[in-house]
């Protein structure tokens, strides 16, 4: 094989950064390796609306007519075990070698595993299409489903059982949901949507025991002493970047591959983005995260796709998150902790923005709620009131009558 652009991880971080390289005039060869056996596919349907429906749908990135179009070579279950940088080629597990040019590792996340959950078949995580399909053919009307952890998965899981008829007990460990990067005003809403849709949301309790009933198709589980029995239970308790085929060719790993502005990691011939890679936010000061976005998955994808072809740009993004639950949209850009006051707008019937401000009166982030799409064209707003640096009067950002667009035009 010649060498050209090889890239591990055929998610949405992975396949748009091959198509990027396409867009951008390249016209080696390009070759795209995944673990799994589907086409590349959208993640955030599995949990949302994708979980809710009558059937758990695909929604492909890029069909395979797409790819051929492309000329990208799409390897699907194939395992990558090592990586020889010397000789610039990666082993796979069935024995044969892949030469590259410039890698770029988009291996993505895996969901954190529950030891006590360990061999008990009626215990599932949520991560891939087929997971995604197991669990929706559990979710029958009058089900009994545990769902372990109270973050973003958790809580779209549960509102899509809740949904398909089953009734949900959801367990957190911590003193309330959604306790990573949303405000407790905003937390508490989407708390109240549960409770009246019958769901049960118990935090800040501990599970000492699971134990699978005699078919292995059911569970208990004995929390704070008292025992739940469940049909299905699901464990939602945060992701693990894929790094060890980093680690393991001596790359450097801080709480995900470690790469500079440019996706570039300690090997200048090797980037990393998405979900495995730890990256520095420009806007705050350099302060490095690790992001499990979709749209960070989009624009590192891309933004490393370029810079596999020297364009020399830096990241520079705002982040950006979503979920959606029941009809109730949540979204956030930018880090809310690291605000030190809170300005509330309110938008419109059950929904309002928190603006997020540092001491110095930037604003650093922005969080939403609210019915459908009420606060999306806000938060964008806020959004590009962020990158800019900006330092809007608070007065302004809580009358619901001042436009956004007039605090950014200034």
């Amino acid at each position: 094989m010649t060498p050209g652009m090889v890239i591990v991880g055929a998610g949405e971080c992975g396949t748009r950064a091959a198509l990027a390289l396409r867009e951008e005039g390249y016209d080696g060869p390009i070759t795209l390796i995944g673990a799994e056996r589907h086409l590349p596919y959208e993640r955030p349907p599995l949990s949302k609306d994708g979980m809710a429906a009558e059937t758990v749908g695909m929604k492909v990135i890029a069909d395979a007519a797409r790819l051929l179009e492309a000329q990208i070579d799409l390897m699907l279950s194939s395992e990558v075990v090592t990586i020889d940088r010397n000789a610039r080629t990666l082993a796979l597990s069935d024995g044969r070698f892949i030469p590259y040019d410039k890698l770029l590792l988009a291996t993505g996340a895996r969901p954190r595993r529950l030891p006590m959950a360990e061999g008990i078949s009626a215990c599932v995580y949520l991560r891939t299409q087929d997971d995604a399909e197991a669990i929706r053919a559990c979710l029958c009307p009058d089900a009994h489903v545990a769902i372990i952890g109270g973050g973003f998965i958790g809580l779209e899981l549960a509102a899509a059982a809740s949904m398909r008829g089953c009734r949900v007990t959801v367990l957190e460990t911590q003193p309330r949901i959604l306790m990573r990067g949303v405000p407790t005003e905003i937390a508490d809403v989407i708390a109240d949507a549960h409770a009246r849709r019958g769901v049960a949301i118990r935090c800040g309790v501990s599970i000492s025991e699971m134990t699978p009933d005699d078919s292995m198709r059911a569970l208990s589980l004995v929390v704070d002493g008292v025992r739940i029995d469940a049909d299905l239970c699901i464990v939602g308790i945060g992701a693990v970047p894929n790094t060890e085929i980093a680690s393991n060719s001596g790359l450097a790993v801080e709480n995900g591959i470690r790469v500079d502005e440019s996706m570039a990691t300690s090997d200048p011939n090797i980037f990393a983005a998405g979900d495995c890679a730890s990256f520095p936010l420009a806007i705050y000061g350099g302060r490095r995260v690790r992001l499990e976005a979709w749209r960070n998955a989009q624009e590192q994808g891309s933004l490393a796709a370029r810079n596999m072809l020297n364009k020399g740009e830096q990241h520079s993004a705002v982040p950006w998150f979503w979920s959606d639950q029941y009809d109730l949209s949540l979204q956030i850009a930018g880090l809310v902790d690291e605000g030190v006051t809170t300005v509330r707008r309110d938008v419109g019937e059950d929904a309002f923005i928190l603006f997020h401000l540092a001491a110095d009166g930037r604003l650093v982030a922005a969080s939403g709620v609210g019915p459908g799409n009420t606060v999306a064209r806000d938060i964008r707003l806020a959004e590009m009131l962020i990158a800019k640096g900006a330092k809007p009067p608070s007065d302004k950002l809580a009358a619901s009558d001042t436009k956004l667009k007039s605090l950014l035009a200034a």
